[in-house]
């Protein structure tokens, strides 16, 4: 793009070009249009600032355009997304704090793009700093963000009790809204999901007439798959009223609801005694100031002779919150552990270890399908909400796309056992090997 170019997106009125068709980065028109009298030119401070903030993200092939017009560059060559920002007050909001008011700005149109959010958002978390300490500032903000029974609730409540409808637009037919597993990069994503669920039970390895309980069981599906096709009775546990709704309707539809009980409550009254331990996709939202409290649950739940799978979204930097804006307005409450943490959790309960696996590109590309579903649904879901919501929404499942790619995020599933346990495996090959082709085997028909 060239400088004139860019120049001419100032001018008031002026147009923006579509966004960069690509793989989870659709086209997306917008306007885009300056008032500079309302804010007067840049100031030369001003325009130092944004190069600073270009070069604090390591100087990346991005442009930005200031609301007179003005272009600030840092990258040698030419930009490939330009950032237009409409406003002073909007400069200084993001520089004082990017990672919140970023978010913000996008959200409300007070910045618009020339070019792909993926390529704007790949460039920024493939440059944050590896720093270690999260600081005093996140140590506060974690424990201020509670996660007992009733902040539990309603951080769940806030994004999971938004409307069935709405999910339903962009996930598949199972509804399962966490990490998917492709067994060949071109798997698509009902495939990709069911194999997840798969993988899970064969990493259990449930056997017919066992008893499982999940905690944090979203809208069922994962429980009625273990129900259909490993013979297993299920007690599944989830605090979101809308998806236990869900979960129980579907459930009665496939004439599962002998075998799976849908439980309207919090991991820590989880009552009983089980074969298996499953939670996907839950330990995000638990909160590490009551990893002892599920410790203890899993404890008292799981027999003397089971196994139990955790899996989560993680990092490599215990401590490091999750992104401000995404835990303000998306996620409210999460924490992605770091796998030290998800280990000690499990050994502070007297828990052995037996399996890791890392599933990072799975998530990135479960989300590059996820967000190509949501564009498609993009208008059907602003007349559900609003453009605001839109943008968040494409902004979070963009973002999440390249904190995956770059290295931010992680997916961690561990398999874990009493540690006098000896009914192990030998090696993985039982995870990977066909299934027997036997009448009456609870197979995946999509593997079989």
């Amino acid at each position: 793009m060239s400088q004139s170019t860019l120049s001419n997106l100032g001018k008031k009125g002026g147009k923006s070009s579509a966004e960069t068709s690509a793989p989870g980065h659709p086209q997306v028109p917008r306007a885009i249009v300056v008032q500079p009298e309302r804010t007067g030119r840049p100031s030369r401070f001003e325009k130092w600032m944004a190069r600073r903030m270009l070069q604090a993200i390591g100087s990346p092939p991005v442009a930005l355009v200031l609301w007179d017009g003005d272009v600030v560059c840092s990258a040698a060559g030419p930009p490939k997304v330009s950032v237009v920002i409409h406003d002073r007050a909007t400069l200084l909001k993001i520089a004082v704090n990017p990672l919140f008011n970023f978010g913000e700005a996008y959200s409300n149109g007070q910045v618009e793009l020339e070019g792909s959010l993926g390529d704007l958002l790949d460039a920024f978390y493939s440059n944050l700093p590896g720093s270690r300490s999260p600081g005093l500032m996140a140590k506060t903000e974690n424990l201020l963000e509670g996660n007992s029974l009733r902040g539990s609730r309603l951080n769940i409540h806030h994004h999971y009790d938004i409307g069935d409808d709405f999910f339903e637009l962009w996930l598949d037919p199972e509804m399962q809204y966490t990490c998917a597993y492709y067994p060949a990069p071109g798997a698509g994503l009902e495939e990709a999901q069911l194999a997840k669920m798969e993988h899970v039970c064969r990493k259990l390895r449930l056997k017919a007439g066992e008893t499982v309980v999940e905690a944090g069981c979203g809208w069922g599906g994962l429980a009625r798959y273990m129900a259909r096709h490993y013979g297993v009775t299920v007690r599944a546990y989830n605090i979101s009223h809308s998806q236990v709704e869900y979960a129980r309707r579907r459930a009665a539809q496939e004439r599962l609801d002998s075998r799976v009980q849908f439980i309207e409550d919090d991991y820590r009254n989880i009552q009983g005694r089980f074969d298996a331990f499953v939670s996907v996709g839950m330990l995000e939202h638990v909160g590490a100031d009551h990893y002892d409290d599920l410790g203890r649950v899993i404890g008292r739940c799981l027999q003397n002779h089971g196994r139990g799978l955790i899996h989560s979204i993680g990092q490599i930097h215990a401590g490091r919150p999750l992104n401000p804006w995404i835990r303000r307005r998306i996620f409210p409450g999460a924490y992605p552990p770091a796998l030290s943490e998800m280990v000690q959790l499990l050994e502070s309960a007297d828990f052995s270890v037996l399996d890791v696996e890392n599933l990072r590109l799975h998530y990135a590309k479960t989300l590059e399908h996820w967000l190509q579903r949501f564009e498609a649904s993009a208008g059907a879901v602003a007349n559900m909400f609003d453009e605001r919501f839109v943008r968040m929404w494409r902004l979070y499942l963009a973002g999440s796309r390249s904190s995956f790619l770059a290295g931010v995020l992680h997916l961690f599933q561990i398999v874990f056992a009493r540690p006098r346990s000896n009914d192990l495996p030998w090696t993985r090959a039982f995870l990977y090997a066909a299934p027997q082709a036997q009448a009456g085997d609870p197979c995946n028909p999509a593997m079989c």
